[in-house]
């Protein structure tokens, strides 16, 4: 007599599986009694189960859940709504693994997903609330989740895995917090949760988060404070909201705001040089042509020519500054290329060698940090040129010129400062004027004002800025940011 090998129950008779096998599903028992069904509909299809059972939010997802776990051995965990024989929608969770069912050496081949009944029943208007939740949080990027202080867990619901890429059956966890953070916001969290879960005070704001694939965003996180019956705090609740696309078009329209209102001032500084300097040439010299038009003696003709002259070659200077600043406006489409520091420092001292001789002036340099830099190499030479020059010439009268220059990087971004031990600048005096078109704050006779005013149009044209730190009679530090 043959025997009959019978595969192995459940132990737990109250779980639902479905066993996967040849493209076709086979229905337990308990899941289709739970569905209404009788155990004659115990074989249907892939697509007749993904196109008639589950509910179409769910479909598409498990769909991807099933493939993943049928291809790639991925289990996964997914709550899902799925129609029964009468018409309506019961909700079951569906892993692929249960601690209480055992089908080990039976039908190797076969794979299985079990499904758990939700033990309480969701009335038509929570249901109805529960798909205004979904559609709203998947429409606007809104996850959700909750901080229990008391078991010490995380719990997250299904929007926040998709926002930070994590899989749905993912236990978030308190200790690995600090992964779902960039490094430069971790002290920001921590303050705000901490004075959210100890004080009671809400937050509300914008932070960057890192999801499971390494990848950057800014979300607006808001956080409150559970309190239990005797007003303890027992956890925090909050929601957060992907705005990484809307806070780059912030980012960007403040950085082109920056940049009108730099090239505004600019252009308004350049209209009051124009209008203020030229009429003032203008008006010298019709003025010095009326006197020589009303007087008679050749000497005083002469003299007056000779005047002429003078102001025609100081117009001729103030024609050149203007056509460089306008130059340095209109070229900054220039081959941008790699340019060491330490090149073109190289070109500086040798075309300015004699006045570092002559003014026992030392350089030093430190390019370790970084030596390389995608710039116009005329335009750093000509700012390297123009403050250590301006270094030199306001030297302190009883010490040589030393110059140190440095380059590093901060906040992902090149950074050259030049810092000497002359005069110094009185910051609280003329820290607002330090940069105009021919100002001038020292006595020295070859003092022109040009220098800083044409670095700064340099640097601000591709989109850098200068920042000056001086202590009088001690130093000046000009640094760079590119």
């Amino acid at each position: 007599m043959v025997q009959i090998k019978m595969p192995p129950k459940p132990i737990d008779n109250s779980i639902g599986y479905l066993e996967l096998k040849n493209n076709n599903i086979y229905c337990s028992k308990v899941f289709l009694s739970d569905l209404g069904y009788s155990a004659k509909n115990k074989k249907i299809s892939l697509e007749f189960f993904l196109s008639n059972l589950i509910h179409k939010d769910d479909s598409h997802q498990f769909r991807n859940n099933y493939f993943s776990f049928i291809k790639n051995n991925l289990d996964f965990r997914q709550s899902m709504l799925i129609e029964s024989k009468g018409g309506k929608y019961k909700e079951f969770v569906c892993t692929t693994s249960h601690d209480n069912i055992n089908f080990s050496n039976h039908r190797a081949k076969s794979k299985f997903l079990f499904f758990n009944k939700r033990k309480y029943k969701t009335n038509k208007k929570v249901k109805k609330n529960q798909f205004y939740y979904k559609e709203t949080a998947e429409m606007t990027s809104t996850g959700s989740w909750y901080v229990d202080l008391i078991k010490r867990k995380s719990y997250w619901d299904q929007q926040t895995r998709r926002i930070l890429e994590y899989p749905e059956d993912y236990i978030p966890s308190i200790n690995k917090s600090v992964s779902y953070y960039p490094e430069e916001y971790f002290d920001l969290v921590k303050k705000l949760f901490l004075k959210c879960s100890i004080e009671g005070e809400s937050f509300n704001s914008e932070i960057k988060m890192l999801t499971k694939n390494n990848r950057e965003f800014w979300v607006k996180v808001k956080g409150k404070p559970v309190f239990n019956d005797k007003k303890k705090i027992i956890g925090v609740r909050g929601i957060f909201q992907d705005i990484d696309e809307t806070k780059a078009k912030e980012l960007s329209l403040q950085r082109t705001s920056n940049i009108i209102a730099s090239q505004n001032k600019r252009l308004f500084n350049f209209a009051h040089i124009v209008s203020h300097n030229l009429r003032s040439h203008t008006s010298n010299l019709s003025l010095v042509v009326e006197l020589i038009n009303a007087t008679e003696s050749k000497e005083e003709k002469l003299e007056l020519i000779n005047t002429v002259e003078d102001i025609a070659s100081s117009l001729n200077d103030t024609i050149e500054h203007l056509n460089e600043v306008v130059t340095i406006q209109t070229s900054t489409n220039k081959s941008i290329s790699p340019i060491k520091f330490s090149e073109s420092l190289k070109h500086v001292k040798i075309s300015i060698g004699q006045i570092i001789t002559k003014n026992r002036a030392t350089i030093n340099s430190d390019f370790s940090k970084i030596d390389t830099i995608n710039y116009i190499p005329a335009y750093l030479e000509s700012i390297l040129l123009n403050l250590i020059t301006n270094s030199i010439k306001y030297k302190h009268p009883e010490r040589d010129p030393v110059i140190k220059i440095r380059s590093y990087v901060e906040n992902s971004k090149t950074v050259l400062e030049i810092t000497d031990n002359g005069v110094g600048i009185d910051l609280e005096k003329f820290g607002g004027k330090l940069f105009g078109m021919y100002k001038t704050f020292h006595y020295n006779k070859d003092a022109v004002g040009i220098g800083l005013f044409i670095t700064k149009n340099q640097i601000e044209a591709l989109n850098g800025e200068i920042n000056v730190f001086s202590e009088v009679e001690k130093f000046t530090t000009f640094k760079i940011t590119f």
